[in-house]
């Protein structure tokens, strides 16, 4: 396949002889789902010759034709329309969204995203990161073979329900976003005290070293741990955490004073330790980033299912879903559900457990210990 820009269109040259051109009109980077909400147009060349010259507003489109992209090729097509995307951002839009925008707001967690943007006034950005940070290998995740190493890991071992070229899209453009935040916005990087979140803030405080902004760090657990305003309530992650408690957290920290350098060179330091490693579980223990075996859970899990057992008149399968919801609850969050999922798939693997069903997410099989 091959591209060119025309903007605000792209062509992509297609086999046999069949040229689509894409209309960029929006300043939104694409996941996949979007490709087919877009405006396309498509075009035959009666020779490969005319693609040099291919210009869409001297050929008449071609009608009444459906086309399919295979997926390698949609992945191609989404990563040549977001770069696009992005060098239109830098030249217009970036200097035009920093005057809107009063702050860029940073967190590990879509869904802890989601309860900022309620929480704020406008106007803010707020970019949530698609990813976990406690499980996975982080070897090198800043660069493009890193990242493929983590993919290819996460492709075979964890069922998450997101389509996984749609995740690798999603963790791309949120990289976009960070780099296109502006120099003069402030950026606030909310965490608390647990894996993810700790992991999340030394990587984008390594993935910004080399912006001027000033940065701002709010630690929601410190905060509503210690704080009488908030009731005394104790939430280890920020998404845990509701939109009133999320708005008096940030009014407070108002008053903090931005990182300084010493302090942002100390938590980038950790995080190039940490992606020099290619373990796959990390936990928070001890104010400190731990990483533990891959088999660490395995104990607990098999325990808990023994308890379950007890609990039923005549041992019997029981759904994945419930036995991790009740390892869930036990740990108080502590372990990934998709991780707790993988060693469950493991132990069935192994012959430690027993499997009723087809293991393509936690829903779809039920679980009992082997005699």
């Amino acid at each position: 396949m091959k591209s060119k820009v025309n903007m605000p269109f792209i062509y992509f040259l297609m086999e046999p002889k069949i040229v689509f051109v894409y209309k960029i009109d929006k300043q939104k980077y694409l996941n996949i789902s979007d490709l087919s909400e877009g405006e396309w147009a498509a075009f035959a060349l009666n020779h490969g010759d005319e693609w040099a010259s291919f210009h869409h507003e001297k050929s008449e489109p071609l009608e009444g034709q459906s086309y399919w992209f295979a997926q390698k090729d949609q992945v191609k097509i989404i990563e040549e329309i977001n770069t696009q995307i992005q060098h239109y951002r830098h030249s217009t839009y970036h200097e035009a969204a920093g005057a809107r925008m009063h702050a860029v707001h940073i967190v590990s967690s879509e869904s802890a995203a989601g309860s900022i943007r309620v929480a704020l006034e406008p106007p803010k950005q707020v970019i949530g990161f698609p990813d976990v940070f406690s499980i996975g290998p982080l070897w090198k995740l800043t660069e493009k073979i890193g990242q493929a190493f983590r993919h290819e890991w996460l492709y075979e071992n964890i069922n998450y329900e997101l389509d996984d070229d749609d995740y690798q899209v999603k963790f791309t453009n949120t990289l976009r976003e960070i780099e296109d935040i502006p120099q003069q916005l402030p950026i606030y990087i909310w965490y608390g005290d647990n894996a993810d979140e700790q992991i999340g803030l030394r990587f984008f405080l390594y993935y910004l070293r080399d912006k001027t902004n000033e940065i701002f760090l709010i630690n929601t657990t410190a905060c509503n741990a210690s704080d009488g305003t908030l009731d005394n309530q104790h939430f280890p992650h920020t998404s845990q955490m509701n939109s009133t408690y999320l708005r008096r957290l940030f009014e407070k920290s108002t008053e903090r004073k931005p990182l300084t350098d010493r302090e942002r060179l100390v938590l980038q330091r950790d995080w190039e330790t940490l992606s020099q490693k290619k373990d796959v579980l990390r936990l928070w223990m001890n104010e400190n980033i731990t990483s533990v075996p891959e088999n660490h859970f395995d104990s607990v899990i098999l325990s808990t299912i023994e308890q379950l057992h007890s609990e039923q008149v005549t041992k019997d399968f029981m759904p994945t879903g419930e036995v991790i919801g009740e390892l869930f609850t036990q740990m108080n969050g502590v372990a990934n559900v998709f991780f707790l999922e993988y060693r469950i798939r493991h132990l069935i693997y192994s012959g430690v457990l027993a499997l009723k069903g087809i293991p393509k997410s936690m829903r779809h099989y039920q679980i009992q210990l082997r005699v």
